[in-house]
């Protein structure tokens, strides 16, 4: 993974988020990061939890847990959305926090039921 191809777009709407009320992060992300970390796509030079500790420290993250609310969307959204719960449960999560989704996933940016960044 290569955080210097992210999208200036991408860029600017989290920088504007970090300055405002925050960026909501899906919990189910935490675990996503943890698996890239051991299938080496994403390579870091220190342990998980600091990584997570830095992370936290370095923007303004809310942290999103997965809620009542967010498991009901989740059954409704359109199969637009890919299968993949992950992907799923950030997808309803950005829709109902009317927050746009940062994210280079070119079927979610295809997707009409959930704003996109990129």
């Amino acid at each position: 993974m290569d955080f210097k191809k992210i999208s200036k777009n991408a860029k600017k709407a989290i920088a504007k988020a970090n300055k405002r009320d925050g960026i909501i992060f899906c919990n189910i992300s935490l675990w996503e990061i943890a698996m890239l970390i051991k299938k080496k796509r994403l390579i870091i030079d220190i342990p998980y939890f600091e990584f997570i500790k830095l992370l936290k420290a370095s923007k303004k993250y809310i942290f999103q847990d997965l809620t009542p609310e967010i498991a009901g969307l989740l059954v409704d959204l359109p199969s637009e959305i890919n299968p993949d719960p992950a992907d799923r449960i950030i997808c309803a999560t950005s829709i109902l926090s009317k927050s746009p989704l940062v994210t280079a996933d070119k079927n979610l940016r295809k997707a009409k039921s959930v704003k996109t960044i990129w």
